[in-house]
Formats: C-alpha cells, sequence, structure tokens
C-alpha cells in the first residue's frame, strides 16, 4: 500500500471544533451530543461523566492545563466535585 501525502489534502469539519459554549457546572445537564473537547480558565478539580459511563470521574486540577482544549467526550460536567471555572465545552 502506497503511502498518503497527508499535508496535502484539505482539513475536514471534523478537525476542528464547530460549536462552542460557556459551561455551567450542574449535576442534571446532558450534552447531547457530546462535548468532544473541554478548556478551563481557571485551575481546579473538574468532575464529568464521559460518554460511554454512567458515573462521575474526578479529574484532579494539576491534570488539565489551564487555556488548553483537552480531548474527552463528556455527556456531564458535574457541579458536584466541580473546583475548576470558566469551563469552555467543544464538539
Amino acid at each position: 500500500m502506497a503511502a498518503r501525502n497527508l499535508s496535502t489534502q484539505a482539513p475536514t469539519r471534523r478537525d476542528s471544533p464547530t460549536f462552542v459554549t460557556l459551561v455551567t457546572k450542574s449535576d442534571t445537564t446532558t450534552y447531547d451530543p457530546p462535548l468532544l473537547g473541554i478548556s478551563i480558565g481557571t485551575a481546579g478539580n473538574l468532575a464529568v461523566i464521559m460518554s460511554d459511563d454512567t458515573a462521575a470521574v474526578t479529574i484532579p486540577a494539576n491534570a488539565l492545563a489551564i487555556g488548553v482544549q483537552h480531548s474527552m467526550s463528556v455527556t456531564k460536567v458535574m457541579s458536584t466535585n466541580t473546583t475548576a471555572a470558566e469551563i469552555v465545552g467543544w464538539r
């Protein structure tokens, strides 16, 4: 199989986010379709429910860089256990 030169291919809409929203922490709000990226403006823990799960997981503050889009498929950004602020969701 011949190698493809990916640098000459035009990017698709899936390569870049086409939707952005300011996220309000909530134990009841569900994102459907899921958010595909999260960024934070103020450091802190981030409690989320991933799209293939039903239980919340808390990501520790030192695991997420401020101002960086972190790839993850999220259906909820929980109020409980989330101390991060200025949360932005992408898809």
